[in-house]
Parts: structure tokens; C-alpha cells; sequence
């Protein structure tokens, strides 16, 4: 079940909506609750019930823990113990991340470095293990310093599982939300909330049903290991995936915001239009915005962030980025990603200490290409396709004629009604990726509009308002339902 499906939309969100609130006309706010947890976990285990276990594990691990480490606890903890006790709360959150998301890929490079055959049953990943992991470290942290006080046993599994950022976020902090879920102007229905609710999770159905998905088509065929490109069929690849991804993270936010608004809770946050950044540092404020929150405050500042000299500041940007990059998956191409995206910020804060600039729309598009490139490797299977499809984009002498059963996207040119048309007139190239060069044209025409955060919030609700959500989530359940689209990218992470 995601967000995106009609289970979701039309009996899962319903009837968790109205059994909560009909609790709390009732007075029964404990109950109702308790009934957000048990949704949220059954939500959870739909997908696989095998690592439910784990995940309510981790909970309870983790606020017992959380509540030891804490200042404000009534058990007395010597400080130094208290020190000891987070550390290994943290190691362990650490050690089983790292089992089921990197033995396997651990054990590849030993046999492949050393020539040895150790074997490993297939470890798969539970969902969402980065996300809550993440989450429970913060916490762990947070209440060691002091700034998490409020420790509620049903509050803080709400906080955990609450079912529109279970999955993939966004990274919350406990404070942002404890007040929120003991707020009693919660407990209550909110018609403006409904509405904004609505509004947003449409839009971001929008986003990735209709756009996402159709971008998705042109991706998956021109990563396709092997694929052979040209020019124009390595440019729609890239591209493509580049509004992918930002169709398909940033309609998960949405949605997750818009839900979770409906129980009149706001979720930070995660995205700002980050294809209109005028630079990387600019960029990483707007994209995954709470990823890049906490690898700031629980990493880069710790080691040291801005407080060093230029060097060692250097350093803990590459280090950050590198490890950013292998937090989204195990394989070097994630490796290199955040190693690329590392070494850009270094040298645009070398950039800034000169004191140098350029203008603007020269700044974005030096931007937004830079991005489009290391999407490359964050999405190909390995170097070799990664750089096959790079060498072609940037290549004089890749602008050439393919034979039409070569290229990767051949079946999608205006499906077929209109290629042979196409071909008369334009280069093969570019007329069988033609439907996807328009689709790129209206993705760059939508970047540098308001972005669904402000239009949700921008201008009171009307009638007309209204009619466009109306209309704009008409369309995209109707899309739901041819949709092969089975899971959001970030689900992988």
C-alpha cells in the first residue's frame, strides 16, 4: 500500500481519519492514539510483516534508553555513564543499519578484494529502516542534551510511526513534533486543515502519477544495463531521471505533509524548490531538506564543521557528502554521488572566499547541469553505464543516426502514430525520444514556478481553488489506476 494507491486513498486514510477523531469526540484521546500507533504499524507490516518486530524493538529500545540518557529522568544516571549509555544506544541503532542495509555489500567487496568466497543468505532490507533509524538517533542525542523533554510512551510511538513519514521521512527531531501530538487543539477536526491537507496531497499525487511515473518510462529504459545511446537518447536518459526523482521524493513529501494534515499535524519541510538553486550549498538548503538538517547537526558540526582551519573544514564537507551518499544505499556509485557532491561544495566555498561570482542564470544552469550530472551516477547500475551515457551527452561526435530497434525509447515515440512522421523531418535520435524532449520542456517550465508549499498556503481557499484540487486529484486517480508504478524511489534508501 502507498500513498499513491486507491487502497490508500479511497479505504486505508478514511477510515483511520474518521475511527481517530470519532475517538476523540469521545474524549478518548489515549485511545485515539493508541489507534494512530496500531494504524501505522498495520500500515507498516502490509508491506512485510517479518520486520514489524524489528521496528517495535527499536522503539522500545530507544525511548528506554533515551529516557536514561536524559537530564530530566528520574533514575539517577551518573553523567559518565550517561555518556556511555548514549554512545551505545547509538552504536547498536548503528550496527543493525548497518547489517541489513550493508552486509551484504560488505561481504561482496571482501571476496572481490581478497578472492574469498564467504556467502551470506540474501539480507533484505526492511522498509523504512534508514528513516526510523535515523529519526531514534536524533532523539537518543537530543535527549542526552537536554532539548528532548517530554517522554510519553504513546506519544513518542506516535512520533516514530506515524504513518505519513514511517516510510520515507521526512527525518524529524522530537521536539518539533512531541508539542504537537500533545497539543489538545489537535485532537479536534480542522477544516482549513482538511482543505490545505487535501490540497497538498493532491498536487503531490499529481506529481507522481502523472509526471514521476511518465518520466520513470524514459529512465528505467535508458538505465537499463547495456542500453546503447546517442546524443539525444543519453540526454532524454538523464534528464529524465533527474525529473524523476524530483517528481517522485517531492510528490512523497506532499502527500505526506497533505496526510498529515488532515490530523492536524505539520510535518517540516523536505523540499524548496531545489531546481531553482543558484549554487550546490544553495541547492542542498532546498533538496531533502531534513537529511541535510541532520547530517549538519549530528555529523558535520561534530566534526568540527566551520569552527576549523579551511582544510580540515574541507575535509568534513567530503566526509559528510561521502557518507551522505553511502547512506542512501550500498554501492559505489552512491560512494562517488556524494564524493562529487562533497567536492563541489568545497569548491564553491573556495569560490565564495574569493569573493567571486556570476550571474545569475549562468549560476543556474552551471547548477542545475552539475545536478543532472551526478544524477547520473546516483542512478546507473555501474561506472560503465554511468559513463557510457555521460561520454554520449557530452560527445560532438554521439550526435549520429541509430538504427530504430537500438534505441532504448523507441516504442514510446508518440506511440507510434506520429514516428514515422517524425523521422521524415528530424534526426532518428531525437525524433524516437521526441515525446520525452517535450516532457523535459514542461518539467524546466515548472521549476520556476510557486512550488505546492506555497501554493497550499499562499491565498485563502476558494471556489476556484477548490475546483483545481478538485479537478487536479480527479486526474490523477484516474492515472492511479493504469499506473504500473508499484513503489516511490526513496523507499530504496
Amino acid at each position: 500500500m502507498i500513498f499513491s494507491s486507491s487502497a490508500f486513498i479511497l479505504v486505508y486514510l478514511p477510515i483511520v481519519f474518521f475511527v481517530y477523531f470519532l475517538l476523540n469526540k469521545k474524549r478518548l484521546i489515549v485511545v485515539g492514539k493508541i489507534w494512530l500507533v496500531l494504524a501505522s504499524l498495520f500500515f507498516y507490516s502490509y508491506w512485510s510483516v517479518a520486520y514489524l518486530p524489528l521496528l517495535i524493538g527499536s522503539i522500545a529500545f530507544n525511548y528506554v534508553v533515551g529516557r536514561l540518557v536524559s537530564p530530566y529522568s528520574n533514575r539517577v544516571v551518573a553523567g559518565n555513564s550517561k555518556k556511555r549509555l548514549l554512545t551505545l544506544g547509538v552504536v547498536i541503532n548503528l550496527v543493525l543499519l548497518a547489517y541489513f542495509k550493508y552486509m551484504n555489500f560488505f561481504i561482496d567487496n571482501l571476496n572481490a578484494l581478497s578472492g574469498s568466497s564467504f556467502e551470506l543468505h540474501q539480507i533484505i532490507l526492511p522498509l523504512g529502516i534508514s528513516f526510523y533509524t535515523f529519526t531514534q538517533i536524533a532523539f537518543l542525542v537530543d535527549s542526552y542534551r537536554g532539548e528532548a523533554k517530554e517522554y510519553d510512551f504513546i506519544n513518542y510511538a506516535l512520533f516514530v510511526t506515524f504513518f505519513p513519514h514511517l516510510i520515507a521521512g521526512p527525518i524529524l527531531h522530537h521536539k518539533e513534533m512531541m508539542s504537537q501530538f500533545e497539543s489538545r487543539w489537535t485532537f479536534a477536526v480542522r477544516h482549513k486543515n482538511i482543505l490545505m491537507g487535501m490540497f497538498i496531497f493532491s498536487i503531490g499525487l499529481f506529481k507522481k502519477v502523472i509526471l514521476a511515473d511518465t518520466f520513470a518510462v524514459w529512465a528505467d529504459a535508458g538505465f537499463a544495463p547495456g542500453a546503447v545511446h546517442d546524443f539525444y537518447s543519453a540526454w532524454s536518459t538523464s534528464l529524465s531521471y533527474t525529473f524523476q526523482l524530483y517528481f517522485d521524493f517531492s510528490g512523497y513529501c506532499d502527500m505526506a505533509i497533505g496526510a498529515a494534515l488532515l490530523f492536524n499535524i505539520w510535518l517540516p519541510i523536505n523540499f524548496n524548490s531545489p531546481y531553482q538553486a543558484l549554487d550546490i550549498q544553495d541547492f542542498w538548503r532546498r533538496w531533502h531538506m531534513t537529511l541535510s538538517r541532520y547530517l549538519r547537526d549530528y555529523l558535520y558540526i561534530p566534526l568540527g564543521g566551520n569552527r576549523c582551519s579551511s582544510a580540515r573544514i574541507y575535509v568534513n564537507l567530503m566526509l559528510t557528502f561521502v557518507l551522505g551518499g553511502l547512506w542512501h544505499g550500498a554501492s559505489w556509485m552512491f560512494v562517488v554521488w556524494g564524493a562529487l557532491h562533497g567536492g563541489a561544495l568545497v569548491l564553491h566555498r573556495a569560490w565564495k572566499q574569493f569573493g567571486m561570482s556570476m550571474p545569475n542564470a549562468l549560476a543556474w544552469f552551471v547548477t542545475f547541469m552539475f545536478v543532472n550530472v551526478t544524477w547520473v551516477f546516483f542512478r546507473a547500475t555501474s561506472m560503465g553505464d554511468a559513463l557510457s551515457i555521460l561520454s554520449n551527452m557530452f560527445s560532438p561526435g554521439s550526435i549520429r543516426d541509430l538504427p530504430v530497434t537500438s534505441m532504448p525509447t523507441s516504442e514510446l515515440a508518440w506511440g507510434g502514430v506520429f514516428s514515422d512522421h517524425l523521422l521524415k523531418v528530424l534526426p532518428s535520435g531525437l525524433a524516437l525520444n521526441f515525446v520525452c524532449f517535450v516532457m523535459i520542456a514542461i518539467g524546466l517550465l515548472i521549476v520556476p514556478q510557486k512550488n505546492s508549499f506555497e501554493m497550499t498556503t499562499a491565498k485563502p481557499f476558494t471556489w476556484k481553488k477548490v475546483f483545481w484540487m478538485s479537478l487536479v486529484f480527479t486526474i490523477a486517480m484516474y492515472s492511479t489506476l493504469k499506473s504500473t508504478s508499484t513503489v516511490f524511489l526513496y523507499f530504496n534508501f
